[in-house]
């Protein structure tokens, strides 16, 4: 029989509780940069990050991410335990946020994707951006075939892009608009077909393939100076960083397994962690990732880590660019979560 009220009171003592022995935390980074344009808010500048780092030393809290897996194994709840944690393997991540996490004796896992590591491109999202989003003037009709569907978008001839930061400006640009439909009907594609598409996009808006510095992810060379050790762990993240759900079995296995296998031949050490990339999962990927020998995977779930937090499914908060007074105001927030 339900208590008319309970609800309430149980999350009354869930408060109460993670207030008198706070959980833990993985917090979710993915670039330490300040670009001109940031459409999906993932740099934290480096200053900021440099005042998060000070915060969580005067805490005292920072934690690998092995130790909490460790914690959650031996059955024990972990008790204020902060970890940190990257995406993807952007170049930032070791010329600017690994200094700062040697400064502060702050470890963290940065979870990579191979498959970018030897291609003369850029993210497909980010090669997208470039494409749609940069100054210069776009033909006036696209047309496009994808998965057999044909598309059509009409651009205004005026359509010099107006770059911002600002969201609610975004979504009432057309150029805007068009690069948010282009992502969500680009996604679920294999690398292949998206890779063809780009192409495509490149004809139509006159432009080339290009690397900017900017939006690079280390090479194989530049893995080897990332030392892992007691501050910087490395993780999986995939080959080509797809919407694992959306693919067969037999595909997840083998970015999950492929991407293991590179980075253990380039690190020489067993690769324990993992990361869904954007997040996206269902029970067979997690399964997957258990039986390609991870030891534990995170999610974009945002939530708290608790004594019975399931190791192939642990949340994380994604952290914003805010100052060090804000971040702390956020992970006060977060540990009553």
């Amino acid at each position: 029989m339900r208590i008319p009220g309970s609800g309430k009171l149980k999350r009354i003592a869930k408060r109460v509780r993670n207030r008198i022995a706070p959980p833990g935390l993985i917090l979710m980074y993915h670039r330490v940069t300040e670009i001109e344009f940031d459409p999906w808010k993932l740099c934290v500048s480096p200053a900021y990050f440099a005042e998060h780092l000070q915060v969580l030393q005067k805490l005292g809290c920072a934690v690998r991410l092995q130790q909490l897996n460790q914690t959650l194994k031996n059955g024990k709840r972990p008790h204020r335990q902060v970890v940190i944690t990257f995406d993807d393997g952007y170049t930032d991540n070791l010329y600017n946020a690994k200094p700062l996490l040697e400064k502060y004796e702050i470890p963290a896992t940065i979870f990579l994707t191979t498959g970018y590591m030897q291609q003369k491109r850029e993210f497909w999202s980010d090669e997208l951006e470039r494409i749609l989003l940069q100054p210069g003037t776009l033909p006036e009709v696209l047309s496009l075939n994808i998965n057999g569907t044909s598309y059509e978008w009409k651009l205004d001839a005026t359509n010099d892009s107006e770059k911002s930061n600002n969201l609610d400006l975004l979504h009432t640009n057309e150029r805007y608009s068009l690069y948010y439909s282009l992502y969500e009907l680009l996604y679920p594609l294999s690398a292949i077909e998206r890779s063809h598409l780009l192409d495509q996009l490149l004809l139509w808006a006159n432009k080339k393939p290009e690397l900017r510095s900017t939006h690079r992810m280390m090479t194989i060379k530049e893995l080897s100076t990332l030392q892992p050790g007691n501050i910087i762990e490395i993780g999986g993240h995939t080959v080509t960083h797809p919407f694992l759900a959306t693919i067969s079995p037999e595909q997840q296995l083998h970015e999950i397994q492929e991407n293991k296998i590179q980075l253990e031949e380039i690190f020489g050490q067993t690769i324990e962690s993992f990361a869904y990339p954007h997040g996206n999962y269902n029970s067979e990927t997690s399964d997957l990732v258990r039986q390609a020998g991870f030891t534990c995977a995170c999610t974009t779930n945002a939530n708290i880590v608790g004594k019975n937090s399931d190791r192939f499914q642990l949340p994380r908060f994604a952290v914003e660019n805010c100052n060090g007074e804000e971040f702390a105001k956020q992970l006060s927030k977060w540990f009553l979560n």
